[in-house]
């Protein structure tokens, strides 16, 4: 039993206290990072975390390239050719190639060969140092329209290692959020992975509270100030907001840094480049219709540079950009006062660039 008098299923779940008895939370490492579900009313949780709990697996057997038996890392091993793809997998795929059409190539899926050039080809929390001169091809350039999806076949030219963290994620929430509702049928629930996040059925009045920063790291210590004597998190570390619907995520250059041939790495590939994108932004939040779209755009952004702020507001996605010297850019709507709601984005732009190319 927990303090809140509920019963957790039996996994790596916590109940995280949060003040309230109108709502229950809870969290655990997942997809290395930590997943966290909060839900209303209270007494639907328990019922809700094997539904997430399905849900994160069967994508993480999917997905990652970071286990030698899921099914893209098979993938991988087989080599060039054609590729009978399951539901699940040709639906990440899917969706990351929308993105790519979407944000003109920005957020690629082919960045996979990149990464591992850089370093990041492990798990992040098992890279080192690495003191090894650079691979005379890190700059070779990533492209999408290298690859083809027809239906449940996929087709790999030589060469080509995808990966799908700019996207997956983000569709991963939304899955969960949705498997979760369904679960229990009525209330609402709200799902973070590593901060990205979707939300399904009705949200708590006013919105779900979500705070935003480049870290979770920061996003304690913002918790730490608001606790203390002036009673508010300093602006340049973290806002919080309320989410009502649709999806929210987060791209920094902040975390996931290491070193490699005497360079700082960071895991955000500009596709144009092979290297870690260069640009005035270190964070960026996006809010949209989906989670999914949300992680595409906020990626898409970073690599965008200065044409970032034009890009967002030309989609009419509501962000907040906060460059390496703190100062903060907002668009599409996004508060500037603490505690507002998002405007909540209803067009799911990735999926209509996406059908309007196919006819």
């Amino acid at each position: 039993m927990t303090a809140a008098g509920l019963v957790l299923a039996p996994t790596q779940w916590s109940q995280v206290g949060v003040g309230s008895r109108a709502v229950a939370v809870a969290d655990r490492d997942a997809l290395g990072t930590t997943a966290r579900i909060a839900t209303w009313p209270p007494e639907k949780l328990p019922r809700m975390l094997a539904a997430v709990d399905n849900e994160l697996a069967v994508l993480d057997a999917q997905a990652s390239r970071f286990r030698a038996d899921s099914e893209i890392s098979v993938l991988h091993a087989s080599g060039v050719g054609s590729h009978l793809l399951s539901d699940g997998l040709a639906e990440v795929i899917r969706t990351a190639l929308a993105a790519a059409a979407w944000t003109a190539g920005r957020c690629d899926p082919t960045v996979g060969g990149a990464l591992i050039r850089i370093g990041y080809d492990r798990d992040f929390a098992a890279i080192e140092p690495d003191d090894a001169p650079l691979s005379p091809e890190h700059g070779k350039r990533a492209d999408w329209r290298a690859i083809s999806l027809l239906g449940h076949e996929l087709t790999l030219p030589a060469g080509v290692q995808l990966d799908l963290g700019a996207t997956a994620k983000g569709l991963g929430a939304d899955r969960a959020a949705a498997a979760a509702h369904a679960s229990a049928g009525d209330g609402g629930v709200l799902i973070s992975l590593g901060g990205d996040i979707a939300v399904a059925g009705r949200p708590p009045a006013g919105g779900w509270p979500v705070l935003i920063a480049d870290e979770h790291r920061q996003v304690r210590a913002a918790r730490n100030l608001a606790s203390g004597p002036s009673g508010n998190a300093d602006p340049a570390i973290a806002q919080q907001v309320r989410l009502k619907g649709g999806g929210l995520a987060t791209s920094s250059s902040t975390c996931r840094r290491w070193m490699r041939a005497g360079l700082l790495m960071h895991h955000i590939v500009d596709p144009g480049t092979g290297m870690p994108a260069e640009g005035p932004w270190r964070t960026i939040t996006v809010a949209a219709a989906t989670c999914a779209e949300a992680n595409a755009a906020a990626t898409a952004a970073i690599v965008a540079g200065a044409e970032g702020p034009s890009w967002l507001t030309e989609h009419g996605l509501p962000a907040r950009l906060i460059s390496h010297d703190g100062q903060i850019t907002l668009t599409g709507g996004w508060p500037s006062a603490e505690d507002e709601p998002i405007p909540a984005p209803m067009v799911c732009w990735m999926t209509a660039s996406t059908e309007r190319g196919q006819r």
